[in-house]
């Protein structure tokens, strides 16, 4: 007698969502790729289609100019929003920039005349009048889900997929030279813990809680 065994359904892993269709979004699914139903998705920025601009304040004193980077000017864990660059230790013909993401956290300092690159990547080159304390710029990153390429999370990837972003509503098998459209559980919504497909391999405890806890920045409750 032959056995059959019955996969999962598309969206059989939700236990609720919001109303209509607010939990789900459409997105592109990245190339070559075999993904399953309820499978943990990371997401990496498409650069060429990522916006970014850059403004000094008003009011600043230093005259030095900010450029951002031609060819990566956002990278991977970038956020939607505005980032805050603010010089902190001013010295003569150089000087120390905090640099600050939309949410207000602190990831890094960029020195004049270097590349900073986490996040966002640019350079500050001295001017003919020295920055002083408190001397500004804002740098404004326009991502839209469109912008991403949702693959499998991956805590070894480098390009985003590290972190978790979103559950596959359905399977999804996409080859090497053309992306497919999918849909995804992004946001307010809670989901069964056991159906939910992760890396088979490479995932510590720790980094399933941290996966686990990055979904439920975005709503997304594992029941």
């Amino acid at each position: 007698m032959t056995v059959l065994t019955e996969t999962l359904h598309a969206g059989g892993f939700i236990v609720s969502e919001a109303n209509g269709m607010r939990s789900r979004e459409q997105v592109a699914i990245g190339l070559s790729q075999t993904l399953v139903t309820a499978q943990v998705l990371g997401r990496a920025p498409v650069a060429a289609s990522v916006t970014s601009s850059v403004a000094a304040d008003a009011g600043n004193t230093g005259n030095g100019v900010f450029t951002i980077d031609a060819t990566t000017p956002v990278l991977s864990d970038a956020k939607n929003g505005v980032y805050r660059v603010f010089c902190v230790e001013p010295v003569t013909n150089l000087g120390t920039f905090a640099v600050v993401d939309p949410k207000g956290v602190e990831i890094g300092r960029a020195i004049v005349g270097t590349t900073f690159s986490n996040q966002i990547k640019f350079a500050i080159a001295d001017g003919a009048t020295d920055f002083v304390a408190g001397d500004a710029f804002s740098v404004t990153v326009g991502i839209e889900d469109a912008d991403y390429d949702y693959k499998t999370f991956d805590t070894t990837a480098t390009d985003g997929c590290q972190h978790a972003a979103a559950v596959l509503f359905s399977a999804v098998t996409t080859d090497g030279s053309a992306k497919k459209q999918g849909v995804v559980m992004r946001r307010d919504c809670e989901l069964r813990a056991s159906d939910l497909t992760w890396p088979a391999s490479n995932l510590t405890a720790a980094q399933k809680a941290q996966a686990i806890q990055e979904l439920a920045d975005l709503g997304i409750i594992l029941r």
